[in-house]
């Protein structure tokens, strides 16, 4: 499944801004969530690959003295909002998480998606059936912050949808790029409602746009609906896994987040930007 994107001098000056609020602040991404109590029927999947057509090897990207995905790893760990697991394709990142003190779990290296990955990790690790919600969450979002991890968690539960993510407004003309994935919304209320559609095409005419992130949390029985399901016609055209769900029936609520994308890193200028 695809994520929004930024893009030029904006998006480098962002992520030296953010840089710079980490380091100032140890309690930063985590700060509403370190009293909450874990939520004990989820289970958070990082899917990781050693390979990216764009920067290669970056899960193992050096971040500050760690590697990229163990940063992904410690963030999702802050949100409180469940097990944390790494669903990786080669020992180094296996390695990597496990010196890092958390814990991987290898998959096969041809799985054909990220939720594919996720799939295999929660069925190896949980044969009774423990987890009743599994999240997907993006490996190149080092410094996710943790109301974004629960969020998406607590929010399925109030609702009986299959599948429920996150988007955040767009206040600039970065709804123009293909890169910058939008969900169309049928609100049911200020916050939210529920996808009728996700393209990398400016909807709806007019406005207003959202910037789809990229964490998913499934019910159980949706994620396994899901993955046994073939790829669909418009999930082809437009290059975006959820749109699969969408086709066959299953339901995506959205909740959107008055806050400021999280930062993903997908190319070597994005890295130096968040190094310098």
């Amino acid at each position: 499944m695809k994520r929004c994107g930024h893009g030029g001098t904006g998006r480098r000056v962002a992520l030296r801004s953010l840089w710079r609020r980490l380091r100032g602040s140890s309690s930063l991404l985590g700060r509403t969530t370190r009293l909450e109590s874990k939520i004990v029927d989820a289970l958070i999947v990082i899917p990781a690959r050693i390979s990216s057509a764009r920067l290669p090897r970056k899960m193992l990207a050096d971040v500050k003295g760690k590697p990229l995905v163990v940063r992904t790893f410690e963030s999702a760990k802050l949100a409180n909002a469940g097990d944390v697991v790494v669903a990786c394709d080669c020992d180094e990142i296996a390695s990597a998480i496990q010196n890092a003190g958390g814990k991987a779990v290898l998959t096969d290296p041809n799985l054909p998606s990220g939720t594919d990955r996720v799939f295999a990790a929660w069925k190896k690790l949980d044969p009774e059936g423990k987890y009743k919600f599994i999240i997907n969450l993006q490996g190149d979002m080092p410094f996710i912050g943790a109301d974004f991890v629960r969020s998406a968690v607590e929010d399925i539960k109030k609702t009986n949808c299959d599948i429920f993510t996150l988007g955040t407004p767009i206040k600039d003309d970065s709804y123009l790029r293909e890169s910058v994935v939008k969900p169309l919304i049928t609100f049911d209320s200020q916050n939210g409602g529920r996808a009728l559609y996700f393209s990398r095409s400016a909807i709806p005419f007019g406005g207003p746009y959202f910037n789809h992130i990229g964490i998913y949390c499934f019910r159980a029985e949706g994620l396994r609906k899901f993955v046994g399901l073939p790829q669909s016609p418009l999930e082809k055209t437009e290059r975006l896994e959820q749109l699969r769900a969408i086709e066959n029936g299953m339901t995506i609520g959205v909740r959107i987040i008055s806050a400021a994308p999280p930062i993903s890193v997908d190319t070597q200028e994005d890295l130096e930007a968040l190094l310098n």
